[in-house]
Protein backbone atom coordinates (compact mmCIF):
# COMPACT_ATOMS: atom_id res chain seq x y z
CA UNK A 1 0.00 0.00 0.00
CA UNK A 2 1.41 3.39 -0.94
CA UNK A 3 1.12 6.55 1.08
CA UNK A 4 -1.23 7.92 -1.56
CA UNK A 5 -3.57 4.96 -1.18
CA UNK A 6 -3.29 5.04 2.60
CA UNK A 7 -4.14 8.70 3.10
CA UNK A 8 -7.19 9.49 1.01
CA UNK A 9 -8.85 12.64 2.25
CA UNK A 10 -12.39 12.90 3.46
CA UNK A 11 -12.50 16.70 3.31
CA UNK A 12 -13.36 19.16 0.58
CA UNK A 13 -9.86 19.14 -0.82
CA UNK A 14 -9.86 15.36 -0.63
CA UNK A 15 -12.78 14.98 -3.02
CA UNK A 16 -10.90 17.05 -5.56
CA UNK A 17 -7.78 15.06 -4.72
CA UNK A 18 -9.45 11.77 -5.66
CA UNK A 19 -10.32 13.19 -9.06
CA UNK A 20 -6.79 14.40 -9.61
CA UNK A 21 -4.57 13.29 -6.73
CA UNK A 22 -1.95 15.66 -5.41
CA UNK A 23 0.55 14.48 -2.87
CA UNK A 24 2.22 17.82 -2.15
CA UNK A 25 1.06 21.40 -2.24
CA UNK A 26 2.95 23.95 -4.32
CA UNK A 27 4.59 25.41 -1.18
CA UNK A 28 4.85 22.46 1.20
CA UNK A 29 8.61 22.10 0.90
CA UNK A 30 9.40 25.83 0.77
CA UNK A 31 11.89 27.05 3.38
CA UNK A 32 9.98 28.11 6.49
CA UNK A 33 11.60 31.55 6.70
CA UNK A 34 10.57 32.25 3.10
CA UNK A 35 7.02 30.92 3.43
CA UNK A 36 6.32 32.88 6.63
CA UNK A 37 7.92 36.13 5.42
CA UNK A 38 4.58 37.66 4.28
CA UNK A 39 3.02 36.60 7.59
CA UNK A 40 5.84 38.34 9.45
CA UNK A 41 5.22 41.47 7.37
CA UNK A 42 1.50 41.31 8.22
CA UNK A 43 2.36 40.87 11.91
CA UNK A 44 4.59 43.95 11.73
CA UNK A 45 1.86 45.98 10.06
CA UNK A 46 -0.64 45.01 12.74
CA UNK A 47 1.92 45.81 15.42
CA UNK A 48 2.14 49.36 14.09
CA UNK A 49 -1.63 49.62 13.88
CA UNK A 50 -2.17 48.41 17.47
CA UNK A 51 1.06 49.89 18.85
CA UNK A 52 2.25 46.58 20.27
CA UNK A 53 4.41 43.87 18.72
CA UNK A 54 3.43 41.35 21.38
CA UNK A 55 -0.30 42.07 21.59
CA UNK A 56 -1.33 38.45 20.75
CA UNK A 57 0.23 37.45 24.09
CA UNK A 58 -2.88 39.03 25.64
CA UNK A 59 -5.30 37.00 23.52
CA UNK A 60 -5.60 34.27 26.16
CA UNK A 61 -5.13 35.80 29.63
CA UNK A 62 -5.34 32.38 31.27
CA UNK A 63 -2.29 31.05 29.39
CA UNK A 64 1.30 32.14 29.82
CA UNK A 65 2.18 34.56 26.99
CA UNK A 66 -1.25 33.81 25.55
CA UNK A 67 0.17 30.51 24.34
CA UNK A 68 2.67 32.09 21.94
CA UNK A 69 5.54 30.07 23.41
CA UNK A 70 6.89 28.60 26.63
CA UNK A 71 3.56 27.50 28.08
CA UNK A 72 3.16 24.33 30.13
CA UNK A 73 1.08 21.68 28.33
CA UNK A 74 -0.20 20.28 31.60
CA UNK A 75 -1.07 23.71 32.99
CA UNK A 76 -3.12 24.53 29.89
CA UNK A 77 -4.98 21.21 30.04
CA UNK A 78 -5.56 21.93 33.72
CA UNK A 79 -7.63 24.96 32.69
CA UNK A 80 -10.34 22.70 31.28
CA UNK A 81 -13.58 22.84 33.22
CA UNK A 82 -15.63 19.98 34.63
CA UNK A 83 -17.07 18.91 31.28
CA UNK A 84 -13.82 19.48 29.41
CA UNK A 85 -11.94 17.19 31.78
CA UNK A 86 -14.35 14.35 30.95
CA UNK A 87 -13.28 14.79 27.32
CA UNK A 88 -9.55 14.90 28.08
CA UNK A 89 -6.92 12.17 27.92
CA UNK A 90 -5.74 11.67 31.49
CA UNK A 91 -2.21 12.71 32.41
CA UNK A 92 0.31 13.13 35.18
CA UNK A 93 3.36 15.35 35.47
CA UNK A 94 6.63 14.39 37.10
CA UNK A 95 9.50 16.62 38.14
CA UNK A 96 12.45 14.34 37.57
CA UNK A 97 15.14 14.20 40.23
CA UNK A 98 18.37 15.82 38.99
CA UNK A 99 21.19 13.31 38.95
CA UNK A 100 18.92 10.35 39.63
CA UNK A 101 19.33 7.15 37.65
CA UNK A 102 16.82 6.28 34.90
CA UNK A 103 15.57 3.46 37.14
CA UNK A 104 14.93 5.84 40.04
CA UNK A 105 13.19 8.37 37.83
CA UNK A 106 11.28 5.53 36.21
CA UNK A 107 9.97 4.57 39.62
CA UNK A 108 8.87 8.18 40.19
CA UNK A 109 7.04 8.20 36.86
CA UNK A 110 5.31 4.88 37.54
CA UNK A 111 4.27 6.08 40.99
CA UNK A 112 2.68 9.14 39.37
CA UNK A 113 0.98 6.87 36.83
CA UNK A 114 -0.46 4.70 39.59
CA UNK A 115 -1.67 7.73 41.52
CA UNK A 116 -3.59 9.03 38.48
CA UNK A 117 -4.83 5.67 37.21
CA UNK A 118 -2.58 5.45 34.15
CA UNK A 119 -1.22 2.20 32.80
CA UNK A 120 1.03 1.23 29.90
CA UNK A 121 1.03 2.04 27.07
CA UNK A 122 1.38 5.75 27.71
CA UNK A 123 2.66 8.74 25.78
CA UNK A 124 5.51 10.67 27.37
CA UNK A 125 6.45 14.18 26.36
CA UNK A 126 8.23 17.25 27.72
CA UNK A 127 5.83 19.55 29.53
CA UNK A 128 7.09 22.47 27.43
CA UNK A 129 7.70 22.18 23.72
CA UNK A 130 6.19 21.81 20.29
CA UNK A 131 6.50 20.05 16.93
CA UNK A 132 6.45 16.62 18.52
CA UNK A 133 9.98 17.02 19.88
CA UNK A 134 10.84 14.48 22.56
CA UNK A 135 7.52 12.63 22.31
CA UNK A 136 7.33 8.86 22.45
CA UNK A 137 4.77 6.13 22.89
CA UNK A 138 6.02 3.96 25.75
CA UNK A 139 4.90 0.34 25.92
CA UNK A 140 6.38 -0.81 29.23
CA UNK A 141 8.74 -0.06 32.11
CA UNK A 142 11.79 -1.11 30.10
CA UNK A 143 10.96 1.33 27.30
CA UNK A 144 10.34 4.03 29.89
CA UNK A 145 13.78 3.51 31.42
CA UNK A 146 15.39 3.71 27.98
CA UNK A 147 13.58 6.97 27.28
CA UNK A 148 14.52 8.46 30.64
CA UNK A 149 18.16 7.64 29.97
CA UNK A 150 17.99 10.28 27.21
CA UNK A 151 15.67 12.79 28.88
CA UNK A 152 17.17 15.72 30.86
CA UNK A 153 16.73 15.10 34.57
CA UNK A 154 16.15 18.76 35.43
CA UNK A 155 12.91 19.08 33.47
CA UNK A 156 9.26 18.26 33.95
CA UNK A 157 7.89 15.23 32.14
CA UNK A 158 4.27 14.74 31.14
CA UNK A 159 2.83 11.22 31.03
CA UNK A 160 -0.45 10.90 29.18
CA UNK A 161 -2.94 8.13 28.65
CA UNK A 162 -2.54 6.61 25.19
CA UNK A 163 -5.79 7.01 23.26
CA UNK A 164 -6.07 4.03 20.88
CA UNK A 165 -8.51 5.70 18.49
CA UNK A 166 -6.78 6.19 15.14
CA UNK A 167 -8.44 9.44 14.09
CA UNK A 168 -6.64 12.65 14.96
CA UNK A 169 -7.69 16.22 14.25
CA UNK A 170 -6.96 19.83 15.07
CA UNK A 171 -9.95 22.11 15.70
CA UNK A 172 -9.28 25.85 15.72
CA UNK A 173 -11.69 27.90 17.83
CA UNK A 174 -12.07 31.69 18.08
CA UNK A 175 -14.36 33.80 20.26
CA UNK A 176 -13.84 37.46 20.98
CA UNK A 177 -14.31 38.58 24.61
CA UNK A 178 -17.90 39.63 25.11
CA UNK A 179 -19.23 37.49 22.26
CA UNK A 180 -21.89 35.01 23.29
CA UNK A 181 -20.68 32.29 20.94
CA UNK A 182 -17.49 31.46 19.11
CA UNK A 183 -16.78 29.68 15.86
CA UNK A 184 -14.66 26.90 14.48
CA UNK A 185 -12.44 28.43 11.80
CA UNK A 186 -10.44 25.36 10.84
CA UNK A 187 -10.56 21.58 11.10
CA UNK A 188 -7.55 19.52 10.07
CA UNK A 189 -7.79 15.75 9.69
CA UNK A 190 -4.43 14.05 10.20
CA UNK A 191 -3.20 10.89 8.57
CA UNK A 192 -0.17 8.80 9.46
CA UNK A 193 1.64 7.52 6.35
CA UNK A 194 3.20 4.10 6.13
CA UNK A 195 4.89 1.79 3.65
CA UNK A 196 4.31 -1.94 3.28
CA UNK A 197 7.18 -4.36 2.96
CA UNK A 198 7.71 -6.86 0.14
CA UNK A 199 10.35 -8.95 1.89
CA UNK A 200 13.12 -7.69 -0.39
CA UNK A 201 13.32 -3.89 -0.34
CA UNK A 202 14.90 -1.99 2.53
CA UNK A 203 12.99 0.65 4.42
CA UNK A 204 15.06 3.31 2.64
CA UNK A 205 14.11 1.88 -0.76
CA UNK A 206 10.43 1.71 0.17
CA UNK A 207 10.43 5.32 1.28
CA UNK A 208 12.23 6.59 -1.82
CA UNK A 209 9.92 4.60 -4.11
CA UNK A 210 6.73 5.89 -2.53
CA UNK A 211 4.76 8.51 -4.55
CA UNK A 212 4.74 10.99 -1.67
CA UNK A 213 7.49 9.99 0.74
CA UNK A 214 9.97 9.88 -2.12
CA UNK A 215 9.31 13.55 -2.76
CA UNK A 216 9.94 14.58 0.85
CA UNK A 217 12.45 12.04 2.20
CA UNK A 218 13.84 14.71 4.54
CA UNK A 219 10.73 14.21 6.68
CA UNK A 220 11.46 10.53 7.28
CA UNK A 221 15.07 9.46 6.63
CA UNK A 222 16.78 11.40 9.46
CA UNK A 223 14.31 10.15 12.07
CA UNK A 224 14.49 6.54 10.86
CA UNK A 225 18.25 6.51 10.27
CA UNK A 226 18.76 3.47 12.53
CA UNK A 227 16.23 1.40 10.56
CA UNK A 228 16.82 2.43 6.95
CA UNK A 229 18.73 -0.74 5.96
CA UNK A 230 16.17 -3.07 7.54
CA UNK A 231 14.25 -5.35 5.18
CA UNK A 232 10.57 -4.92 5.98
CA UNK A 233 8.83 -8.34 5.95
CA UNK A 234 6.36 -8.98 3.16
CA UNK A 235 2.94 -7.61 3.96
CA UNK A 236 4.08 -5.85 7.12
CA UNK A 237 3.07 -2.21 7.43
CA UNK A 238 5.78 0.14 8.68
CA UNK A 239 4.43 3.49 9.91
CA UNK A 240 6.67 6.39 9.02
CA UNK A 241 5.16 8.89 11.44
CA UNK A 242 4.02 8.44 15.03
CA UNK A 243 3.02 12.02 15.74
CA UNK A 244 0.33 14.21 14.20
CA UNK A 245 2.89 16.78 13.17
CA UNK A 246 3.31 18.12 9.66
CA UNK A 247 7.00 18.89 9.93
CA UNK A 248 7.62 15.24 10.83
CA UNK A 249 5.70 13.97 7.82
CA UNK A 250 2.10 13.50 8.94
CA UNK A 251 -0.39 14.25 6.18
CA UNK A 252 -3.00 16.94 6.75
CA UNK A 253 -6.35 17.29 5.03
CA UNK A 254 -8.86 20.13 5.22
CA UNK A 255 -11.83 18.84 7.20
CA UNK A 256 -13.78 22.07 7.29
CA UNK A 257 -16.81 20.52 5.66
CA UNK A 258 -17.27 18.28 8.69
CA UNK A 259 -18.09 21.11 11.08
CA UNK A 260 -21.65 20.50 12.26
CA UNK A 261 -23.88 22.29 14.77
CA UNK A 262 -23.38 19.35 17.13
CA UNK A 263 -19.58 19.51 16.93
CA UNK A 264 -19.57 23.28 17.33
CA UNK A 265 -21.90 23.05 20.34
CA UNK A 266 -19.59 20.53 22.05
CA UNK A 267 -16.43 22.55 21.39
CA UNK A 268 -18.27 25.68 22.51
CA UNK A 269 -19.27 24.02 25.78
CA UNK A 270 -15.69 23.02 26.47
CA UNK A 271 -14.22 26.40 25.50
CA UNK A 272 -16.75 28.47 27.42
CA UNK A 273 -15.76 26.70 30.65
CA UNK A 274 -12.22 28.08 30.36
CA UNK A 275 -12.06 31.54 31.88
CA UNK A 276 -9.55 33.54 29.85
CA UNK A 277 -9.38 31.36 26.73
CA UNK A 278 -10.53 32.85 23.41
CA UNK A 279 -8.20 31.75 20.67
CA UNK A 280 -6.49 28.45 19.91
CA UNK A 281 -6.55 24.88 18.72
CA UNK A 282 -7.91 21.76 20.36
CA UNK A 283 -5.89 18.72 19.30
CA UNK A 284 -7.95 15.58 19.66
CA UNK A 285 -8.10 11.85 19.00
CA UNK A 286 -11.45 10.54 17.79
CA UNK A 287 -13.11 7.18 17.28
CA UNK A 288 -14.86 7.82 13.95
CA UNK A 289 -15.59 10.77 11.75
CA UNK A 290 -19.33 10.22 12.09
CA UNK A 291 -19.06 10.29 15.88
CA UNK A 292 -16.89 13.41 15.76
CA UNK A 293 -19.49 15.20 13.64
CA UNK A 294 -22.01 14.35 16.35
CA UNK A 295 -19.71 15.92 18.94
CA UNK A 296 -18.93 12.68 20.79
CA UNK A 297 -16.28 9.98 21.22
CA UNK A 298 -13.19 12.17 21.14
CA UNK A 299 -10.46 13.02 23.63
CA UNK A 300 -8.50 16.24 23.97
CA UNK A 301 -4.78 15.53 24.00
CA UNK A 302 -3.53 19.12 23.88
CA UNK A 303 -4.88 22.66 23.88
CA UNK A 304 -2.75 25.28 22.18
CA UNK A 305 -3.10 29.06 22.31
CA UNK A 306 -1.90 31.99 20.23
CA UNK A 307 1.19 30.16 18.97
CA UNK A 308 -0.86 27.47 17.26
CA UNK A 309 -1.74 27.39 13.59
CA UNK A 310 -4.80 26.61 11.49
CA UNK A 311 -3.08 23.57 10.05
CA UNK A 312 -5.53 22.82 7.24
CA UNK A 313 -3.30 25.10 5.17
CA UNK A 314 -0.99 22.09 4.71
CA UNK A 315 -3.57 20.16 2.70
CA UNK A 316 -1.93 19.16 -0.59
CA UNK A 317 -4.74 20.83 -2.53
CA UNK A 318 -4.47 24.14 -0.71
CA UNK A 319 -3.39 27.10 -2.84
CA UNK A 320 -0.72 29.51 -1.69
CA UNK A 321 -3.21 32.39 -1.66
CA UNK A 322 -5.68 30.27 0.32
CA UNK A 323 -3.01 29.50 2.90
CA UNK A 324 -2.05 33.14 3.30
CA UNK A 325 -5.70 34.18 3.55
CA UNK A 326 -6.17 31.75 6.44
CA UNK A 327 -2.95 32.79 8.20
CA UNK A 328 -3.59 36.50 7.78
CA UNK A 329 -7.09 36.07 9.21
CA UNK A 330 -5.69 34.12 12.15
CA UNK A 331 -3.03 36.72 12.97
CA UNK A 332 -5.57 39.53 12.66
CA UNK A 333 -7.90 37.78 15.09
CA UNK A 334 -5.05 37.28 17.57
CA UNK A 335 -4.31 41.01 17.51
CA UNK A 336 -8.00 41.98 17.62
CA UNK A 337 -8.72 39.77 20.63
CA UNK A 338 -5.50 40.90 22.31
CA UNK A 339 -6.60 44.52 21.86
CA UNK A 340 -9.98 43.82 23.46
CA UNK A 341 -8.33 42.11 26.41
CA UNK A 342 -5.84 44.97 26.74
CA UNK A 343 -8.75 47.37 27.13
CA UNK A 344 -10.08 45.04 29.82
CA UNK A 345 -6.85 45.23 31.78
CA UNK A 346 -4.67 42.39 30.43
CA UNK A 347 -1.16 43.62 29.69
CA UNK A 348 0.72 42.01 26.79
CA UNK A 349 4.03 40.41 27.66
CA UNK A 350 6.97 42.73 27.01
CA UNK A 351 9.02 41.99 23.87
CA UNK A 352 12.28 41.30 25.73
CA UNK A 353 10.59 38.94 28.14
CA UNK A 354 8.80 37.20 25.28
CA UNK A 355 12.04 36.77 23.34
CA UNK A 356 13.73 35.30 26.41
CA UNK A 357 10.85 32.87 26.81
CA UNK A 358 11.06 31.90 23.14
CA UNK A 359 14.80 31.26 23.20
CA UNK A 360 14.53 29.41 26.50
CA UNK A 361 12.01 27.06 24.95
CA UNK A 362 14.24 26.55 21.90
CA UNK A 363 17.20 25.74 24.15
CA UNK A 364 15.16 23.21 26.11
CA UNK A 365 13.90 21.53 22.95
CA UNK A 366 17.46 20.92 21.77
CA UNK A 367 17.99 18.77 24.88
CA UNK A 368 15.01 16.48 24.31
CA UNK A 369 15.48 12.86 23.20
CA UNK A 370 15.98 12.36 19.48
CA UNK A 371 13.22 11.09 17.23
CA UNK A 372 15.37 8.34 15.73
CA UNK A 373 13.66 4.96 15.58
CA UNK A 374 15.46 2.15 17.37
CA UNK A 375 12.88 -0.61 17.17
CA UNK A 376 10.11 -1.60 14.80
CA UNK A 377 7.52 1.06 15.60
CA UNK A 378 4.00 0.51 16.80
CA UNK A 379 1.28 0.90 14.20
CA UNK A 380 -0.75 3.37 16.24
CA UNK A 381 0.39 6.99 16.37
CA UNK A 382 1.13 8.77 19.61
CA UNK A 383 -1.03 11.46 21.20
CA UNK A 384 0.93 14.24 19.57
CA UNK A 385 -0.55 17.08 17.61
CA UNK A 386 1.37 19.53 15.52
CA UNK A 387 2.84 22.24 17.52
CA UNK A 388 3.06 25.87 16.96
Amino acid sequence: MTLLENTKSTGRAGRAGRRRPRVLSSFETAPAFLFYLPVAAWWTALSLRYLSFTLPSASNPAIRAGGLCGESKSAVLGLLGAHGKTMMAGFATVDLAPGATPADNGARVQAAMTATGLDFPVVVKPDVGRNGRGVRKIADAQALAAYLAEFPTDMRLMVQDFVPWKGEAGIFYIRAPGEEKGRITSVTLKYFPSVTGDGHASLRELILADPRAGLVPQFYLPRLVNRLDDIVPKGQEFPLVFTGNHCQGAIFRDGGQHVTPALLAEVEKIAQEIDGFYFGRFDIRYDSLDALKQGRDFRIIELNGAGSEATHIWDANMTLMGAYKALFHQVYQAFRIGAINRRRGTRPMGPIRLLRLFYSEKAEMRRYPSQQARNMPNTAPANVPPGG
